[in-house]
């Protein structure tokens, strides 16, 4: 893959990706046949998070990846949120973060939990000696394709918990830590505006986020904390083939006005923008990347 600053076709950048490959939840990066891109060959840093201290959640792979890769290359250091089962994964992302020269601690654990939220935050306060940048990032899905008959309330509650409650914690417990200039970067979804029927938990917490995310900023503004959300559309990572039947992942992103899934390292940038000066006076906004499907 050309640098990020080499002019190309974005419909032709990437083929579409094999989407046969069937995994249990939570799936792995090392066990996907077409592997996605997070910016390995392609992310070139220019020092616009020089020493910055962050904490990335669903750090091990997909979207987490890229961002902590992106992150590192600009000059931050992270802490790494992901589940134990995910332990290889996470392995390669330490690895590619201190391949660019920075740190990255790993803090395994289930965000379900409010004590595994606190321990990320007091992990980034004494490893890294305070914290800039909290990406909430991850997230847990599990289509269902007979809709809300098919959710249970088990499955209804771990959507909640992972994607809503973890979010609202790791905010409250990293708020008295951050100073004027820090930021908060949440993760929506296309979905939060274009629920499907089969995600309907999922979409219910993704647009949860987007409103959170406005109503927390609007709270931080004047003490210069800055709180905005990306919203991916159909991007490629373990997520899909872990959490969708085949019917559902087969042709995964070509509906999109581009007429493919996207790719890890297409996404992380929107990350390094909010996370650096250069959106300074942007606050409570949801940036998408979704190939062109609409979010407003």
């Amino acid at each position: 893959m050309p640098p990020e600053t080499t002019s190309s076709n974005p419909v032709e950048r990437y083929a579409q990706p094999d989407t046969q490959d069937q995994q249990a939840h939570p799936g792995l990066t090392k066990d996907m046949k077409d592997q996605p891109d997070h910016g390995e060959d392609s992310y070139r840093g220019s020092g616009r998070l020089t020493d910055k201290r962050a904490v990335i959640t669903g750090g091990d792979s997909g979207i987490g990846r890229a961002v902590a890769l992106a992150f590192a290359r600009e000059g931050a250091d992270v802490v790494l949120s992901y589940l134990e089962s995910e332990e290889a994964d996470a392995a390669e992302t330490v690895r590619l973060v201190e391949a660019a020269g920075r740190r990255a601690v790993r803090c395994p654990g289930d965000i379900r939990d409010e004590a595994t939220c606190q321990k990320l935050i007091d992990t980034a306060l004494t490893e890294l000696g305070g914290l800039d940048i909290l990406v909430n990032n991850a997230a847990y899905q599990m289509a269902q394709l007979g809709g809300i008959a098919d959710i249970t309330t088990e499955q209804f509650d771990r959507v909640m918990k992972t994607n809503l409650y973890a979010m609202f914690w790791l905010c409250k417990k990293a708020l008295p830590h951050m100073k004027a200039g820090s930021t908060i970067i949440n993760t929506s979804s296309v979905q939060a505006v274009t629920p499907s029927p089969e995600l309907l938990d999922y979409a219910t917490t993704k647009a949860g986020i987007q409103n959170f995310t406005k109503g927390l900023a609007a709270e931080l503004a004047d003490k210069g904390i800055r709180v905005n959300a990306v919203a991916p559309g159909p991007i490629w990572t373990p997520l899909i083939p872990a959490t969708m039947p085949p019917e559902r992942a087969e042709g995964h992103g070509e509906d999109s006005p581009m007429g493919r899934a996207g790719q890890p390292a297409e996404v992380a940038p929107a990350y390094v923008f909010f996370a650096s000066q250069e959106s300074s006076y942007i606050t409570a906004e949801m940036l998408a990347v979704t190939g062109g499907q609409p979010v407003t």
